[in-house]
C-alpha cells in the first residue's frame, strides 16, 4: 500500500505579514494512521524539500499525541524535510493521495496544473482522494467527466464559522464552504472544531483539524475495501 501525501510550500498568510503553511496535526495524525496500517508514505510540495510548518498549529493549546510522536521521530522529520517536487510525480506507483490543510493550500495548491492534474489522474484511475480542512480547496478546479469532480458528491471542509473564529475570513483567496457549494457539492458540516469527515465513492474529505484521523482512517477502508 502505497500512498502520497501533498503538503503545501506557501508559508504566507495573505498580506496580514504572519506566517502559515499546513497545520502539523493534518500531516502527523494521517502520516502515523498509514505508517501505522504498514503503507509506504512519500510526501510532496510545489517547491520539494521542507514544507512550513503553520506556526499557529505548533502553540502549545494545540499539541496532540501525533505532533509529540512526530517530534521524536527523527525519519519521519527527515522524510518531511525533504519532499519531492509535486510535479516529478504522478498516480503511477501509488493507491491514494492525500491532502492535508492548514490555510497554505488556499494559495499555491488552488490553482496549481501539477496538482489539478494529479488529483484527476488518481481519480479517473479509480484511486481514493482524501483532504481535511483547508485542503478540500485543492479540489476546486478539478473536472471528472467535464463537470467539477465535487459536483453532486456529498462533501466536507472547513467552515465559514470557523473561518470567522480564526478570524480570517477576509484573508483567504475564498472560503472552502462556499467554494464547496458553488460547485454543485452536497456540503456537509458538524459543529466548529468537531471531528468529521465524509465519504462520498472515492472521495474522501474531512472538516478541520479534529478530523484529519477520521479522514485518514476512511481512506484506509477505501483501500481495504
Amino acid at each position: 500500500m502505497k500512498i502520497l501525501m501533498v503538503l503545501t510550500s506557501h508559508d504566507k498568510l495573505g498580506d496580514t505579514g504572519r506566517k502559515t503553511g499546513f497545520w502539523l496535526e493534518e500531516f502527523a495524525a494521517p502520516y502515523y494512521v498509514f505508517k501505522d496500517a504498514g503503507a509506504e508514505v512519500t510526501l510532496a510540495s510545489p517547491k520539494g524539500g521542507q514544507p512550513p510548518i503553520d506556526p499557529k498549529s505548533d502553540e502549545p493549546g494545540n499539541q496532540t499525541d501525533a505532533m509529540a510522536r512526530f517530534k521524536g521521530d527523527p525519519a519521519a522529520q527527515e522524510a518531511l524535510a525533504n519532499t519531492v517536487k509535486l510535479e516529478t510525480v504522478s498516480d503511477e506507483g501509488f493507491d491514494a493521495v492525500f491532502y492535508p490543510g492548514g490555510h497554505g493550500p488556499m494559495w499555491d495548491l488552488t490553482d496549481n496544473p501539477a496538482s489539478i492534474a494529479l488529483i484527476e489522474a488518481f481519480y479517473d484511475a479509480g484511486k481514493p482522494v482524501a483532504a481535511v480542512c483547508h485542503a478540500p480547496a485543492v479540489l476546486h478546479k478539478v473536472m471528472h467527466d467535464g463537470q467539477p469532480l465535487v459536483k453532486g458528491k456529498r462533501v466536507t471542509g472547513f467552515t465559514n464559522t470557523e473561518e470567522e473564529e480564526v478570524q480570517l475570513t477576509h484573508v483567504v483567496p475564498f472560503l472552502v464552504e462556499d467554494e464547496l457549494k458553488r460547485l454543485g457539492g452536497l456540503y456537509e458540516k458538524t459543529d466548529n472544531w468537531l471531528p468529521f469527515a465524509v465519504v462520498d465513492g472515492r472521495l474522501v474529505t474531512g472538516q478541520n483539524p479534529a478530523s484529519s484521523t477520521y479522514g485518514a482512517l476512511e481512506l484506509l477502508r477505501l483501500l481495504r475495501a
